[in-house]
């Protein structure tokens, strides 16, 4: 990948794979919405960028490599200011090139960054390749760990936690944006506080109100994709599609399945996948009622109907069940790095993560923290979208992460094995599988496509 330093503020954007059905499309960057968030009153004890923190004692010039904008040039200019002896030069790039790239350095054994920011859909990949990274642990980032949630704690780790990898930079919460408008027409509650209560916090109150509105005289489906619904749902109820020892394992998974299908069988789904342009259109002429966005989705949903001059009302409420999250990042050191530059490389990581620069991230990004007693803050719990009927998405997103458990196992294989069963879904979508068959075909595609057994990380 071919990347470039950056020197301007850009507005946070992703390329996200969703599943080998949609490789390949090109989400536009990002427009989020402007954030007036109130001066953050929580620091922590580590705020200046002087001190211990940087063990540099002599000019050691590192690389940070990520995507879109974690709103770090303000930062990494004022650490320099203060750390003369650290040059760090910032390069943004394409989603999923930098995780390709990053894979092919490993291998090469040179070319890697000095620090790079890794998504959570691809850390699985590069926990399970410890010996190519810097154990964060031994710099000391354990003392961190209750500060963190959980789940992300562990999404990071090696299988027995004996080695961090990636330490979390920002979680994205997981909510259910709807057609406020659409939801009034049908005879539906339309204030999210109403419609979060209708659904009763669980899937099967989603699947009841997704009836209760195809019932009505609204044309359109109620919800956009119905295969969207398995991870989330997978998700909250902590299960894996592998277990310890790396072996298939997907009886755990069945519930989460049965959501999906359950959804499809009501005729609740217009099978039109997320980040179309089929779906683009959609979020303004009525083909569905609801999608499930992390906040860089309300960001491109406001970006794509402001551009086309929509007058779709949106609004945003909690997703059923014990919370979600759909992106956010960690920081890894790889190990190709001198000895000093992976100590200025932590020592730039490590006031990075204190509570002050974490709140200014989100206050110029909109991206949650890792730090569950962060979300307490002023400005995260007044940070609302004016375009979603000024959704209170601090807190929405907030209750999301803190919500989630931790999964039984963080297998690499994961994301293939979810891709497969997706794609069967479709299939039963599109007519060409049986509803009563589609477990059983969902089991056998996801036996030719599971790799060979190997040890995955561990809850």
């Amino acid at each position: 990948m071919s990347r470039q330093s950056v020197s301007v503020a850009r507005t946070r954007g992703v390329t996200m794979t969703l599943n080998h059905r949609t490789a390949g499309r090109l989400l536009a960057t990002i427009a989020g919405s402007t954030l007036i968030l109130s001066a953050c009153g929580l620091t922590g004890d580590d705020s200046s960028p002087t001190g211990a923190m940087n063990p540099a004692t002599e000019q050691v010039d590192i690389s940070m490599a990520f995507w879109g904008d974690f709103g770090l040039d303000a930062l990494a200019a004022e650490y320099m200011e203060s750390n003369p002896g650290v040059t760090i030069t910032l390069n943004s790039g394409n989603y999923n090139d930098l995780h390709d790239e990053l894979q092919r350095q490993l291998v090469a054994g040179t070319g890697a960054p000095n620090v790079v920011a890794i998504g959570e859909d691809y850390i699985g990949k590069f926990t399970a390749q410890p010996d190519a990274f810097t154990n964060l642990l031994s710099f000391g980032a354990g003392d961190y760990q209750d500060l963190y949630l959980d789940w992300k704690w562990a999404e990071g780790s090696t299988p027995d936690r004996s080695q961090l990898i990636g330490i979390g930079a920002d979680v994205s919460g997981l909510a259910l944006c709807y057609r406020r408008d659409l939801f009034a027409n049908a005879g539906l509650p339309s204030d999210r506080d109403a419609v979060t209560a209708a659904i009763g916090d669980t899937w099967e109150g989603f699947i009841a109100l997704g009836k209760e509105y195809e019932a009505g005289t609204v044309a359109g489906a109620f919800l956009d994709d119905a295969g969207t619904l398995l991870k989330p749902v997978r998700a909250q109820s902590g299960a894996s599609y592998f277990n310890a020892d790396g072996e298939l394992a997907l009886a755990a998974v069945k519930p989460a399945f049965d959501v999906s299908l359950n959804a499809i069988d009501a005729g609740l789904s217009a099978g039109i996948m997320p980040f179309t342009d089929q779906w683009d259109t959609g979020l303004d002429n009525g083909a569905f009622a609801v999608t499930l966005c992390p906040v860089w989705g309300m960001g491109y949903i406001q970006s794509v109907l402001e551009t086309a001059g929509g007058k779709a009302q949106w609004d945003v409420a909690d997703i059923p069940g014990p919370g979600g999250s759909w992106g956010g990042a960690f920081y890894a050191i790889p190990k190709q790095g001198t000895v000093a530059q992976q100590q200025a490389s932590w020592g730039f990581l490590n006031w990075l993560i204190q509570p002050e620069q974490q709140l200014r991230i989100f206050q110029a990004t909109g991206s949650l923290p890792s730090q569950p007693a962060l979300y307490d803050d002023d400005s995260v719990k007044s940070y609302v979208i004016p375009f979603f009927n000024d959704a209170p998405v601090g807190n929405i997103l907030a209750k999301a992460v803190t919500e989630l458990p931790t999964q039984d196992s963080y297998s690499p294989n994961n994301g293939t094995i979810e891709a497969t069963l997706q794609d069967v879904l479709g299939e039963v979508e599109s007519g060409n599988v049986n509803s009563a068959d589609a477990w059983t075909v969902a089991t056998e595609a996801a036996a030719l496509a599971a790799p060979t057994p190997t040890a995955a990380p561990a809850k």
